[in-house]
């Protein structure tokens, strides 16, 4: 090949990326907007009164979380199940050892209550909703077990405050952006 037909290959050669590259930076750079903006992230999300982000937790559909606090009235623990479930929650069930002001003492059909091997009571609640409210107890020591996490409620909001719980669909950047717990 000589001087100039090689010339002239290179030519045609940087004709040809200079009208490819635009189209892939265009290309590139969309798919990296898509990627990091566009909600696909299950993030439960935990609110305090005023609405701000307390708390967030990348989640797959059908992961469990659980709530414990002390009862008010007998002072023996209690744990709450609870489940990712599409765009919502379902509560699945709670387990005590003792029967509390406000504890389920029989069964119904839908709601059985069984005694378990270790002698805990678990009531089944099985029941799917939107969201969740739950005020952080002065003396319940509520906490949230979540992705091997023990969250005491009171790092969240104080005593007496409510906290909102509730599953949306985050972007990528929204999820890192809101410190959410990551396993």
């Amino acid at each position: 090949m000589d001087g100039h037909t090689s010339h002239l290959l290179f030519s045609v050669l940087m004709n040809g990326l200079k009208r490819i590259m635009p189209a892939a930076i265009v290309t590139g750079a969309v798919g990296v907007i898509v990627f990091f903006w566009i909600p696909s992230q299950t993030v439960l999300v935990v609110t305090s009164a005023s609405g701000k982000t307390a708390l967030c937790a990348r989640m797959s559909d059908g992961e469990e979380w659980m709530i414990s606090y002390t009862h008010s009235v007998n002072r023996r623990p209690v744990y709450d199940f609870l489940r990712v479930e599409g765009n919502g929650l379902r509560i699945l069930r709670s387990r005590y050892d003792a029967f509390g002001a406000g504890m389920p003492e029989t069964s119904t059909p839908d709601n059985p209550l069984r005694v378990g091997p270790d002698g805990w009571l678990e009531y089944t609640v099985n029941r799917s909703v939107p969201d969740l409210t739950i005020f952080v107890g002065r003396v319940a020591g509520h906490a949230l077990q979540i992705k091997g996490r023990n969250i005491p409620f009171i790092s969240l909001a104080e005593p007496g405050k409510s906290l909102r719980f509730f599953v949306e669909k985050r972007s990528l950047y929204r999820t890192f952006k809101g410190g959410c717990v990551w396993k």
